[in-house]
């Protein structure tokens, strides 16, 4: 079992009982030190304030487990609004609204004809697709294809 998956299963019941969502956990390199990034989420957002709370709460449980051999910061954060779709929950929320689509490589056929780049109204998906909305009518892109999506932000 990854580091991640052990982490999350420990974490995860404090976490919705302080009545938040785990959104993700990542156990990454940063500048020769080890970071454990704790991502939350709940529907009316999450504070500076928010983010310590759960911080405190999961560190002695953390602790206790000692699921991580070796140093590591520990890092509790929001999503964000503009969080990339991962998974089934994400694409939910973004039914009917403008996403951004970056694709590994240029689409072949129109409308999207050499454009890596884009944005669309994503009106539907599945396991192993998602179909956006185009002046041209609907086109179907393999998730796989995608190397990111997330929310449309116009500021």
């Amino acid at each position: 079992m990854k580091i991640t998956e052990k982490v999350a299963g420990i974490v995860e019941p404090k976490i919705n009982e302080l009545g938040f969502e785990l959104y993700d956990v990542e156990f990454n390199k940063e500048y020769g030190s080890w970071e454990l990034l704790i991502s939350i989420d709940r529907p009316e957002g999450v504070s500076l304030d928010d983010c310590e709370a759960v911080s405190r709460a999961i560190e002695p449980i953390l602790d206790e487990a000692d699921p991580i051999e070796q140093a590591y910061l520990l890092t509790v954060s929001s999503v964000g609004i503009d969080r990339p779709l991962k998974l089934k929950k994400d694409f939910e929320r973004n039914l009917g609204k403008l996403i951004d689509v970056k694709l590994f490589s240029p689409m072949k056929d129109k409308p999207f004809a050499g454009k890596k780049n884009f944005s669309a109204e994503l009106i539907s998906f599945d396991d192993g697709t998602f179909t956006v909305l185009t002046a041209d009518g609907n086109v179907t892109i393999p998730i796989k294809q995608a190397a990111l999506l997330r929310p449309h932000i116009d500021f």
